[in-house]
This record gives structure tokens, C-alpha cells and sequence, in this order.
């Protein structure tokens, strides 16, 4: 699913225009990427989890050449899904 039927989604779901749709998916993602950048968890009670994790830094290798690369240290975003979204994905 894009950004855009999501968009769509909402807009059906709810009676909105789909402008005002878009509005309101551009704020929940803008609020889950600003909670993250603070540090913060977000638990969406049945859907899941998100928060940050650091990975350290570690020796790639340069698939061409072979040779070692320093690949330094840096956050990534981790989801961790719900109980029930496991379940209702499974149940089919």
C-alpha cells in the first residue's frame, strides 16, 4: 500500500475530503518520525511498536574489490508488531 491509497483509504473511511485526509496521514507520520528523533517509543496499543536502535559500527567489505570498509555506527528505525496484528495476519 502507498502513501497515496492509504491517503484514499482514510478518505472513504471517514467522509473526508481528500485533502483533509492527506493532512491528517501527514500528521501521524510527522509525529512518529519527530517522537523518534527525540528518542521516544510510540506504542500503538494492537498494531505495534516503534523506537530507535543503534547499531555499532563494524568492518563491511567492498563487494568489488574485497577490500575492508569502516561502516561507522548510526540509529535505525525498529517495528515490532502487536499480539493482535500477528493474530488477524495469521488468521487467514
Amino acid at each position: 500500500m502507498t502513501k497515496a491509497e492509504l491517503v484514499e483509504t482514510v478518505s472513504k473511511v471517514s467522509d473526508l475530503t481528500r485533502k483533509h485526509s492527506e493532512v491528517i496521514v501527514d500528521a501521524v507520520f510527522s509525529s512518529i518520525i519527530d517522537a523518534l528523533q527525540r528518542g521516544d517509543k510510540i506504542e500503538l496499543r494492537g498494531f505495534g511498536s516503534f523506537r530507535v536502535r543503534r547499531r555499532g559500527s563494524r568492518t563491511g567489505r567492498n563487494p568489488k574489490t574485497g577490500a575492508g570498509v569502516v561502516v561507522p555506527a548510526k540509529k535505525v528505525p525498529h517495528f515490532k508488531p502487536g499480539k493482535e496484528l500477528r493474530e488477524l495476519i495469521n488468521r487467514r
